[in-house]
């Protein structure tokens, strides 16, 4: 396929939204269905890859009904029935929830035309170069493409770019260039073994310390099988995050000498595509929300979660709340503020999660809630719950918890 020449961008928008992730496309969609006048840029033309687990739990569920994709996405996903969490030694219970996976390449695209079919102009390839301003105010973006740069003035700029670092230090909202955790995958199709591993697999194992792999069933017989390792910026210099000494693919062969499936699908499976590796941005930190005329949203904001690293339902969910912040109206004062105050009101839950990480550091904990919850319905229904938001990670993955894990 050749080269694709960026079409012809309109000079000015109420709204430009950089970025057709699901953050992106969600807030697109909204505002635009709205009635307001959404120009949506994305440096890559859609559909395209992008390197994720791919799973949809619960709060993706919830909001891509809110956007109604949900029926489309699901006639074109795989659903499961479980999560199988994988202990060191070997154990493992069952997670009921609603859950299913479809990739990313499929799922970006469903959005971002919804986005689109609502009213919203999708450019691409553009990408976001700087931000133009007016004093201390963005008003819109420098956008470039295929060698040539262009100029496109809005009320608001939505800054939706992921985890990369250089769009957020060019808007100069950048607090931390090192990503929060680092991550692996590839799609290995094996028809045989999709006949039998229907449910999602997460395995913690100590040689997989910090971190954790996963097997997760997607359409066709394939599957997204990865590494992730949580804390990558860990060590500190000069006072500043920088990434740890880390190599996936290392990782990766550790996976499959702990873990028969993946010992399995990598010796047999074929290899669709190139295995990628990514960066995440976790935990809601890592880059200032806003500016004068300009809102960061999705993993720019870094709506990742530590401990599981799900991003997909919270990328849309703050979509969803940047664009109710800006469909209000009023003044910058006001947008801002509650676009802040909405993911704000996100940060506890986030806060939770990050706690709960200390599994993926001290993975006997996996061992003992799993031998817990293989004996404990109660336990199981807990773990369920944390699964649909309903319960408080901490509440199973805190030293209290460990403690009435133990005695009660």
């Amino acid at each position: 396929m050749g080269r694709v020449s960026p079409p012809v961008l309109p000079a000015a928008c109420e709204v430009l939204v950089v970025g057709a992730g699901p953050a992106g496309s969600a807030c697109a969609r909204t505002l635009a269905a709205a009635g307001h006048d959404v120009l949506l840029v994305d440096q890559h033309v859609f559909p395209r890859d992008k390197v994720c687990g791919d799973g949809l739990i619960p709060d993706a569920h919830a909001a891509l009904r809110v956007l109604g994709v949900h029926d489309e996405v699901m006639d074109r996903a795989l659903r499961a029935a479980h999560v199988r969490c994988v202990a060191p030694r070997g154990g493992h219970v069952d997670v009921p929830g609603t859950l299913a996976v479809l990739p990313r390449r499929d799922l970006d695209d469903i959005v971002c035309r919804a986005a689109r079919a609502a009213g919203a102009r999708f450019a691409a390839p553009w990408r976001f170069v700087a931000p133009l301003l007016d004093g201390e105010r963005v008003v819109g973006a420098r956008l470039r493409g295929d060698g040539i740069e262009h100029e496109v003035r809005a009320r608001w700029v939505v800054l939706a770019t992921g985890a990369a670092a250089p769009p957020l230090v060019a808007a100069g909202v950048c607090e931390r260039r090192a990503p929060s955790s680092v991550a692996l995958r590839g799609y290995l199709h094996h028809p045989e073994l999709a006949a039998t591993l229907r449910e999602l697999q997460i395995v913690w194992h100590p040689r997989l310390s910090g971190g954790y792999g996963w097997i997760f069933p997607g359409p066709g017989g394939t599957f997204n099988v990865g590494v992730g390792l949580t804390a990558s910026h860990a060590s500190e210099e000069g006072g500043r995050a920088s990434m740890r000494e880390v190599n996936l693919r290392r990782m990766l062969d550790t996976f499959a000498a702990v873990h028969a499936p993946a010992a399995g699908l990598l010796a047999r499976g074929e290899l669709r595509g190139d295995w990628k590796g990514a960066p995440l941005r976790c935990s809601l930190g890592g880059a200032r929300w806003s500016r004068p005329g300009l809102l960061v949203t999705g993993e720019a904001a870094g709506s990742t979660y530590a401990f599981t690293g799900e991003g997909i339902g919270k990328a849309l969910e703050t979509g969803l709340l940047t664009a109710a912040a800006l469909a209000e109206g009023g003044d910058d004062a006001a947008v801002r503020a509650r676009h802040e105050a909405a993911l704000a009101g996100l940060k506890p839950r986030f806060e939770l999660y990050e706690k709960a990480a200390h599994v993926n550091r001290l993975p006997w904990l996996a061992d003992l809630v799993v031998w817990r919850a293989r004996r404990s319905p109660r336990i199981l229904r807990r773990m369920s719950a944390v699964l649909e938001e309903r319960q408080n990670p901490g509440r199973l993955l805190s030293w209290r918890g460990m403690t009435k894990l133990m005695f009660e």
